[in-house]
């Protein structure tokens, strides 16, 4: 099986992937993008292959071609491919890089004979600089033909293949939503109420990413019950009735997502789930009598 590999789509990911496997030896044929100036952009980036607009015939002079345009133009490029290098596709595999979608929207190109499938780095790309891959989970699955090559491109990265059930790619998708946007929005919100009681955004900051790197630390060291800190995990619901209370002062949303996520902590984390639920239960059934009291 050749080394040789057709890029369409010139975004962080294409140009990134791109990059790394021009490095360890994978000749890049063509790099393709919506405008001519954008294809050149990405293979100047990459080192090599030849920038084309579109999606023309040449994609399929490869062993192996991969999408990394965005999800939404998936479909729409596949069919593109599909209509301009027809038979020429037969034999070749055809991957795309979304992380939530399966190989099953790239149906049109199995009809013309490509093994078609999805290589989905669990990494995020900034666009600033290429992520080191090393050690990095590959989701693949898809065809027979399509998974060997992803698993090959993969270790070629130095990645981790792992095959998952193409029905749960959705599944797959949204955990690295929780771990890493997720995240971030959580760690935002709690920056955000430090500077309502008046640190500075660096200062706040520092603050917080020092605590989050800290049990996440002893979350990779001593597992998710020793690591888990704070009143819900030592049962102290008078406190988490007054951070409810404190965080009415902002917008909903804060409140909101503070019960959320503590309900979730209660399911995941404690040892005694349903109690932990129970007493969030109690607290807001509680929250309900005092309204009701006072409306009266």
């Amino acid at each position: 099986m050749t080394k040789s590999l057709s890029i369409v789509g010139a975004g962080r990911v294409g140009r990134a992937l791109g990059r790394r496997l021009q490095q360890n030896g994978w000749r890049i044929t063509v790099v393709a993008a919506r405008t001519g100036s954008s294809a050149k952009r990405a293979a100047r980036f990459i080192g090599a292959g030849r920038p084309v607009s579109g999606v023309p015939a040449a994609v399929a002079n490869a062993s192996a071609i991969l999408l990394t345009v965005p999800d939404d133009a998936i479909a729409s490029v596949a069919a593109e491919l599909a209509e301009n290098a027809g038979e020429d596709l037969r034999a070749k595999v055809v991957l795309h890089a979304s992380g939530a979608l399966s190989s099953c929207i790239l149906d049109p190109l199995r009809r013309y004979g490509a093994a078609v499938g999805s290589m989905h780095p669990l990494q995020t790309f900034s666009g600033v600089s290429v992520p080191a891959l090393e050690g990095k989970i590959f989701a693949i699955e898809g065809d027979e033909l399509a998974v060997r090559m992803a698993r090959k491109i993969a270790r070629s990265l130095g990645g981790v293949p792992v095959r998952i059930p193409s029905p749960k790619k959705a599944l797959y998708h949204a955990a690295g939503a929780y771990a890493a946007g997720l995240c971030l929005a959580m760690e935002e919100a709690g920056v955000r109420m430090l500077m309502q009681v008046g640190l500075k955004r660096r200062e706040a900051q520092r603050a917080l990413i020092s605590l989050t790197y800290q049990v996440l630390e002893n979350y990779n060291r001593l597992g998710p019950q020793k690591a888990w800190t704070g009143p819900l995990a030592r049962g102290d619901f008078g406190v988490v009735a007054a951070h409810e209370n404190a965080l009415r002062e902002l917008e909903a949303e804060f409140l909101d997502a503070y019960r959320a996520a503590s309900r979730l902590a209660a399911r995941v984390l404690a040892r005694d789930s349903t109690a932990a639920l129970a007493n969030l239960n109690a607290l807001s059934e509680n929250e309900k009598v005092v309204a009701r009291a006072k409306g009266g």
